[in-house]
C-alpha cells in the first residue's frame, strides 16, 4: 500500500528539497529519500503538507479534478461584513480567473502555535478569523481572495486536506501513515459542489491511523 507523510510545514520553508539561497526547504523537516510534495504552501503560510512516493496518490491530491476539500484557518485585518463573506462563498473574480464556490465563516481564534516570527499587526485597525474550505489551490488563492474583499490575511494556516488533519503535529513535526484500500477510495471518489446545497461540504474526519504511523520532530 502506498505511504503517506503528514508535515506541519512551518512558516518560511519553501516547498521544495533542492537548497534555495534564502529559505529553509522541506529537506530540513523531512529526511526521507523520495517523497514529494502533493500540492504546495506558500512559503509565508502554515499547516499541513501532504508529501508521497507514489505517482497516482500524489496527482489525486493535487489535482484539482478530484476536489479534495482544503480548509484554511485564516486571521484577517478588519472586521468582516456579511456582503464580504458572501462574497468569498459565491466565487471572487481575481482577474485571471474567478473562484469556484467556497466554505467560509467566522471562527473564534483558533489554539495555534506561535508563529516565528509573530504576525504585525495595526493597533488601530482590529482582526477577525475565517475558516475557508476550497476546492482548487492555485498560487496564492486564499490570500488574494481575501485581499479582493478588502480583508488582507495576516496569518494563513492549512489544517486539512480532505480526511487529513494536521492535529496533534507541532511546527516541523511529521508522520508517516500507511493508507488503506478504503482511504484510497475516499481520495479517488472525493467529493466537491453538494448538489443539493450548491456549497462544498465539511471535510470528513480523518480516519483512523491505519497500520504504521511514525511521529517525529524535527531536530533541533
Amino acid at each position: 500500500m502506498p505511504e503517506l507523510v503528514l508535515l506541519n510545514k512551518p512558516y518560511g520553508v519553501i516547498c521544495q528539497f533542492s537548497e534555495h539561497d534564502k529559505h529553509p526547504t522541506l529537506k530540513s523537516c523531512v529526511p526521507l529519500p523520495d517523497v514529494y510534495p502533493a500540492g504546495r504552501l506558500d512559503t509565508d503560510s502554515e499547516g499541513l503538507l501532504l508529501l508521497t512516493g507514489d505517482g497516482a496518490l500524489q496527482h489525486a491530491i493535487a489535482d484539482p479534478r478530484f476536489k479534495l476539500p482544503k480548509t484554511y484557518w485564516v486571521q484577517v485585518e478588519g472586521e468582516p461584513q456579511d456582503a464580504q463573506l458572501e462574497a468569498l462563498r459565491q466565487g471572487v473574480d481575481l482577474g485571471d480567473f474567478v473562484t469556484r464556490q467556497a466554505k467560509v465563516r467566522r471562527i473564534a481564534p483558533p489554539e495555534l502555535w506561535p508563529r516565528n516570527p509573530p504576525v504585525r499587526f495595526r493597533k488601530t485597525v482590529p482582526d477577525a478569523w475565517l475558516e475557508i474550505v476550497i476546492h482548487e489551490g492555485k498560487n496564492r488563492q486564499v490570500r488574494r481572495m481575501t485581499a479582493k474583499v478588502g480583508l488582507p490575511t495576516l496569518r494563513l494556516v492549512r489544517v486539512a486536506i480532505g480526511p487529513w488533519r494536521v492535529d496533534g503535529l507541532a511546527p516541523g513535526e511529521w508522520r508517516q501513515e500507511t493508507l488503506t484500500l478504503e482511504q484510497l477510495k475516499q481520495v479517488q471518489h472525493a467529493k466537491g459542489i453538494n448538489k443539493r446545497t450548491g456549497q462544498p461540504g465539511l471535510p470528513p474526519k480523518a480516519p483512523p491511523r491505519p497500520g504504521r504511523a511514525l511521529r517525529h520532530r524535527t531536530p533541533r
